[in-house]
């Protein structure tokens, strides 16, 4: 019997997931090698202690102490099913690890509940790789420079409106803002102050929307704006104050100031638009425009 345990006692050794008892007072008994590699606790430092004495404090993903009300413990020592969950525990030198844990309550012979087992991982590459994944998902749909949305997630912003509009008939409607005379910021002043220039722009139309209104970068010196809940007197009101406001703005570069203007178009979307008929619509407004001597804004239905 005591070979048997000795050779249980070296398979959880052995394994790259922590183990512990408790017994049902809570009192940890066994605590294998992986226990050890992963909390930085020696197997000496906490057998015959409570697991509730700082050494395996648990934290949900709100932050919130589970030791505290959350107890995965609590539960399979006083009732029967076995608990799964994705936890934060706190190592010895205080940083927090990202575990699974699995917990399973111990019986006796009577199927009496007297203690529990629990397994836990260390999930810290697949935390890793799922935030990698949200940041590559984010720089997809954003565009690196003035840090909007980028002409993909217009489309898709687009795309959902139009459904919208269609289904529900909720109107919406979109600006189309070209920067003037942009071509000879670069020339003149260098790519340097033509970057500054889109970040003040794209600053000054994102600080001057509505929270539910949508700025993004088109392409080069283009933005367009989705505006929602708007007809025509409003969405003139909208593009015609974002146009003054950039105007208004400007870039201190080697102590000289560099002043823009936008050409801007804006339209109605109908019910029958595909995402391409809009954008061309609006694009063909801000020539207009630009025809009209730049610094303006020409909205139709």
């Amino acid at each position: 019997m005591d070979e048997i345990s000795i050779n249980y006692k070296e398979l959880m050794d052995n394994l790259f997931d922590g183990v512990y008892f408790v017994d049902g007072t809570k009192r940890i008994r066994y605590w294998n090698k992986a226990a050890e590699n992963i909390t930085g606790y020696k197997a000496g430092e906490v057998l015959g202690k409570l697991c509730s004495d700082s050494i395996l404090t648990l934290y949900d993903d709100e932050g919130r102490n589970v030791c505290d009300a959350l107890c995965p413990l609590e539960k399979p020592v006083t009732d029967s099913p076995v608990r799964e969950a994705e936890l934060y525990l706190h190592h010895k030198d205080g940083r927090r690890i990202p575990v699974a844990i699995r917990i399973t309550p111990i019986r006796d012979s009577e199927g009496s509940i007297i203690g529990a087992l629990e397994l836990f991982s260390d999930i810290s590459s697949k935390s890793a790789t799922l935030l990698r994944i949200k940041e590559l998902e984010k720089l997809s749909m954003t565009d690196t420079l003035t840090m909007l949305a980028n002409r993909r997630y217009i489309q898709m912003e687009l795309e959902s409106r139009l459904q919208e509009l269609a289904r529900f008939n909720w109107p919406f409607a979109i600006l189309y803002l070209d920067i003037d005379h942009f071509k000879a910021i670069n020339d003149t002043c260098g790519h340097e102050a033509g970057d500054a220039v889109l970040k003040t722009v794209a600053d000054t139309l994102v600080a001057c929307v509505r929270p539910f209104d949508l700025i993004g970068r088109w392409g080069g010196e283009e933005f367009v704006g989705i505006m929602r809940n708007v007809d025509e007197k409003g969405l003139y009101h909208i593009g015609d104050r974002l146009r003054q406001l950039v105007e208004a703005s400007y870039v201190a570069i080697d102590k000289k100031k560099i002043s823009v203007t936008v050409s801007a178009g804006g339209t109605m979307a109908k019910t029958d638009d595909t995402v391409e008929e809009l954008v061309k619509r609006a694009d063909e407004l801000m020539f207009k425009s630009k025809a009209a001597g730049r610094n303006c804004l020409t909205v139709s239905d």
